[in-house]
């Protein structure tokens, strides 16, 4: 990102105490970790819709949160028999979701269109942790950034311009929509602390594993403009841009995992050939308007900014994970599971 400086808080004798503490403790918890190992293990996963896996069928229908039945949570605990509280949920912030309940009107489906009188608000997704929790898995920070309100924008600013130039690069790095920006990633970095901390108060003997992005636009190659299966209007001299911001954003997540004496898990590295501009079985991510992946033939009419565009795909998936790319987030953490010594061992061990 042009000039862009991630405005995290250095907190440098903080973050090398920590280390040292997670070193002298990876160090004891390896030695002993699968003679500490308890059946069934339990984990509880903690996240937004990149967790939930929305839009891939099969999907719960009951809470507007759109958790798919086939989310790297449900996942990794089939493959390992861990005993799963999966409370992760589509539109959920650091604040108004794991910290704090999540509004009814921040549960936004799939299905997208609530039962009358809407979806009840959900609990505090902290309180599913407890004293005996031994895994928790964790992946959110980018509604609290505002990546879907910042994408709507780059919609809008491409198709002023045709997508010509690099409109919402200009926007986001200069002015108010700089000190925008700066201003929420601020925010997200103060109450991700304040989520960490709360995971280890409530889970003190948890193993902790952050969950990074997977990558949307690595690269433009294969990139059309207004094609809405890829990123509709977005002006394709944004698109590096909006991928140095992913980076970015995971960069402050993997430094809260280290000061924090988590594991950080990296979805980003092992997804950068399968981006939105791909095509067929390279393809893990959905773009704005896409056709769904998954088992079954669930469906949801497009909603929002979604329903005027014509043709595209059936549903309004706006840049999630596809089947593909939930199962790469489910070898990531299951890997990130077994390196930490963290289940059972066996023959399904990554």
């Amino acid at each position: 990102m042009p000039g862009f400086r991630l405005p995290v808080t250095v907190r440098v004798s903080l973050a090398a105490a920590t280390a040292v503490a997670a070193t002298l403790t990876g160090l004891g918890a390896s030695a002993s970790a699968q003679s500490d190992i308890r059946h069934p293990v339990s984990y509880v996963a903690l996240g937004d819709s990149y967790s939930a896996n929305v839009f891939v069928r099969p999907w719960e229908e009951s809470d507007g949160c759109g958790r798919s039945y086939h989310d790297y949570p449900r996942q990794v605990a089939e493959r390992f028999g861990l005993e799963l509280d999966d409370v992760t949920c589509g539109a959920a912030e650091v604040q108004d979701g794991i910290l704090g309940p999540q509004p009814s009107d921040k549960l936004l489906g799939p299905p997208t269109t609530p039962p009358p009188g809407g979806w009840p608000q959900r609990p505090p997704q902290l309180d599913a942790l407890h004293l005996d929790t031994d895994l928790v898995s964790v992946g959110i920070g980018g509604n609290t950034l505002g990546f879907g309100d910042i994408v709507t924008e780059c919609l809008a600013r491409g198709l002023t311009t045709l997508g010509l130039g690099k409109p919402c690069t200009n926007y986001y790095t200069t002015g108010d929509g700089r000190a925008w920006l700066d201003q929420h990633f601020a925010q997200l970095d103060y109450q991700f602390t304040e989520m960490m901390d709360g995971i280890r108060a409530r889970a003190p003997h948890a193993r902790v594993a952050v969950v990074g992005y997977p990558a949307i636009v690595p690269d433009s190659t294969g990139c059309t403009w207004g094609n809405f299966s890829q990123l509709g209007t977005v002006a394709k001299g944004d698109m590096p841009w909006l991928d140095s911001l992913e980076r970015d954003l995971n960069g402050l997540l993997r430094q809260q995992a280290e000061e924090h004496g988590a594991t950080y898990v990296d979805t980003y590295g092992s997804s950068i050939e399968h981006g939105v501009c791909r095509s067929g079985d390279q393809k893990w991510m959905y773009g704005i308007k896409d056709n769904l992946t998954g088992d079954g033939d669930q469906t949801d009419p497009p909603a929002g900014i979604c329903k005027d565009i014509p043709g595209a795909g059936e549903a309004c998936t706006f840049v999630h994970p596809n089947v593909l790319g939930s199962e790469n987030q489910a070898r990531q953490v299951a890997a990130a599971f077994g390196a930490l010594g963290a289940i059972p061992a066996g023959p399904d061990q990554p």
